[in-house]
């Protein structure tokens, strides 16, 4: 029996609206549905959770089932888009440790064009798997321009033009130009954080310089000239946890715990335990607004901990349940929620500080799906499905990729 093929090709909610309402002013809403956030109605309708929240007049990100919203207010300039021209297709055999995120980026297509070629309703495949891809080859972003030394000083004035490309963010671009986010708005005359594919922004002229940070090792504790390490005894007071001893001692909680035999966290007031090094000095605990530096502190505390899917104990962690854990051991109570629930509880900051969250969008899932804590220098602490709890860059291509913004707790 021959079957007829049928070659589908998508056409972007983006590319219609340019063509219908190019030039015009224009405002939809809509109505909010069981297991929606702002941050995915943002992502549904190509705006931003602050667009929608100053159409909306909200203050917090909470929201309602059957509430009715605002989901754009403002004139889309976009010049007609022309009619596709048409898509040829090919066939592609899914090999080890391809991701559908991994194919779109190789035959410069998007994810959705790919679901959609192939009639896939999710994002998984397998290895032997023959999908559908665009046959046409695409030219290539033009990529910033390299300073070649000797370079002479150029003036604060003195700006170039980048092109909006597709998965970009003002966060994303200003963390590659070395620009916050208000100067991108400020020297480009916007009022709100949209942008869209092929606008062109003035941004610095000078490219930044992108060094390799040092590896940031946790603080290990200092051993005596001999082999033999020197304990002492400490009593536990009231309010003391494994955490706070190991931070006041400069342990790692794995370390102390395998040093006293503990197979939980759980101590009690006058337990003693075995402590490497002397007696330090009384500790004041951390006021509230020593809460980032806790933060970090915990992170580093548990770094080598494994990966463990859901995992939120010293058992294992995931990305959400390693923040849940780090938040509570710095003083913060906070429930246990994923990354997108995290997402949700916190708000952008520009200039980000040690302590602040630092959001990935698209990695395993479409949407916010991964999170880690900022620790400065453009590294961040996070639970990686390989390394367990460890020290990533910003820098790295992968993480660029799929980087949406740093936040804070409320």
């Amino acid at each position: 029996m021959r079957m007829k093929k049928t070659i589908v090709r998508s056409v972007s909610t983006a590319a219609l609206l340019s063509t219908v309402f190019a030039g015009s002013a224009y405002a939809s809403t809509y109505t909010v549905q069981k297991g929606d956030t702002l941050s995915k109605i943002a992502s549904k309708y190509q705006t931003t959770v602050p667009q929608i929240k100053g159409l909306n007049g909200l203050t917090s990100d909470m929201i309602y089932v059957n509430q009715t919203l605002k989901v754009t207010a403002e004139t889309a300039v976009q010049p007609a888009a022309p009619a596709p021209a048409p898509v040829s297709t090919s066939d592609y055999v899914v090999k080890s440790g391809d991701y559908l995120g991994k194919i779109a980026k190789q035959f410069s297509t998007t994810v959705a064009e790919l679901k959609s070629l192939n009639g896939l309703n999710s994002d998984l495949i397998f290895v032997g798997q023959t999908l559908k891809v665009s046959a046409a080859v695409t030219t290539p972003a033009t990529p910033p321009p390299t300073v070649t030394p000797p370079t002479p000083p150029v003036e604060p004035s003195a700006t170039s033009v980048y092109t909006v490309v597709n998965g970009d963010t003002l966060s994303k671009i200003g963390l590659q130009v070395g620009m916050s986010v208000q100067e991108l708005k400020t020297l480009n005359g916007l009022n709100s954080d949209r942008i869209y594919i092929g606008q062109q922004l003035s941004v610095k002229a000078q490219a930044p310089v992108v060094t390799t940070p040092a590896p940031v090792a946790p603080v290990a504790p200092v051993a005596p000239p001999s082999d033999v390490k020197q304990t002492t005894d400490y009593t536990v007071k009231s309010g003391d946890t494994l955490g706070s001893i190991s931070l006041q001692y400069k342990m790692s909680l794995q370390d102390l715990m395998t040093l006293n035999g503990l197979n939980s966290h759980m101590i009690y007031v006058g337990q003693v335990l075995k402590v490497v090094g002397q007696a330090p000095a009384v500790v004041t605990p951390p006021a509230t607004g020593d809460f980032a530096s806790a933060f970090v502190n915990a992170g580093y505390s548990v770094m080598g901990i494994p990966y463990a899917w859901g995992g939120s104990s010293l058992k294992g962690f995931d990305c959400s349940g390693f923040i849940y854990y780090a938040a509570n051991l710095a003083g913060k109570k906070i429930g246990r929620y994923s990354a997108e629930g995290y997402y949700s509880r916190t708000f952008y900051v520009d200039q980000p500080q040690p302590g602040d969250l630092v959001f990935f969008e698209n990695t395993y899932k479409k949407g916010i799906s991964h999170v880690g804590i900022y620790i400065g220098n453009n590294q961040f602490l996070h639970a990686d499905e390989k390394k367990g709890v460890t020290i990533s860059s910003l820098t790295s291509p992968y993480y660029t990729e799929h980087f949406d913004g740093f936040k804070r707790f409320y």
